[in-house]
């Protein structure tokens, strides 16, 4: 048995026949090591695992380790979002700058984890809130970011922002991002953003396509508070989502709050995790046709 996660819970994209012959590798590295394998039961589970409801996969195991992408991250960082159970990923996707191992070296890695060999991290998790007159909505956790937006084409939509009480600016844009170090290098970075380094204790909002050109983004502590007031959406309709999962309209006079979870989100990493060579392999820093760099 493990000493380190006597009990691993496998997630995974539905429906997809490569997570299916990957998670099986997978499960049998897991089972050579000694470990106990829970898999979410919407997925075909190997001989010898126990397929359970996600839920209780989530509340059960020591260790989550995610095959698919990013967006399959996300996913299973909103289920544990109550329980801060380490995550590994288990890369299939496109981009792959939350799920970094590859399921070429998926052997050795796994092994190495089980033995507790790699490094963790904590990344900062969103609570977000909506706020209607003396009503408050909660909405789902974000890894990485919320999302104050437009829900239908055309006419820009008008709002505050307010960090820690204190006013900062009206707006007239297509939206605003509020993003994480992790979400950086997602909506926010398309918007303009700067990317954040993980370990930073930060958060960016970012504008959406603003009517001027001077409302540019801005990073703040990643304690503060802060509060996005929907003032005008010019007859359509505007909405707030979070991590592009999750999504709730709005109307003229909400408040959106968001602000630091209580929990952190754990990620494990090979030895070999390098943040930088990520950036220069998946934004293609340094690279051009003719002198294409490899590491």
């Amino acid at each position: 048995m493990s000493q380190l996660f006597p009990t691993v819970g496998i997630l995974g994209r539905e429906h997809d026949p490569a997570v299916t012959r990957t998670l099986a590798t997978l499960a049998g590295h897991l089972q050579e090591g000694g470990a106990r394998v829970l898999v979410d039961a919407s997925l075909t589970a190997p001989q010898g695992t126990e397929p359970l409801p996600r839920e209780t996969v989530c509340q059960r195991a020591d260790l989550i380790m995610v095959v698919g992408g990013d967006g399959t991250m996300l996913k299973a960082a909103y289920s544990i979002a109550s329980r801060p159970v380490p995550l590994v990923g288990i890369n299939l996707g496109r981009l792959g700058f939350l799920a970094d191992i590859s399921p070429d070296t998926m052997a050795d890695e796994v092994a190495a984890i089980l033995r507790g060999d790699y490094e963790e991290e904590a990344r900062l998790l969103l609570d977000a809130s909506l706020i209607r007159g003396t009503s408050t909505l909660p909405c789902a956790p974000a890894l990485n970011d919320v999302v104050v937006q437009k829900a239908d084409g055309g006419r820009l939509i008008e709002f505050e922002t307010h960090v820690n009480g204190k006013f900062v600016c009206a707006h007239r844009a297509d939206g605003i991002i509020i993003a994480t170090p992790t979400g950086s290098t997602a909506y926010a970075l398309s918007g303009g953003g700067s990317i954040l380094h993980p370990a930073l204790d930060a958060v960016t909002l970012v504008p959406i396509c603003p009517h001027a050109l001077g409302d540019r983004p801005i990073v703040v502590n990643g304690n503060s508070s802060v509060e996005i007031v929907l003032s005008s959406t010019h007859g359509g309709r505007a909405q707030v989502t979070c991590d592009g999962q999750h999504s709730q309209p709005m109307e003229i006079g909400d408040r959106v709050r968001v602000q630091r979870a209580a929990h952190s989100v754990r990620f494990i990493h090979p030895r070999s995790y390098d943040y930088y060579k990520i950036l220069r392999t998946k934004l293609h820093w340094g690279q051009n046709a003719r002198t294409p760099r490899e590491d």
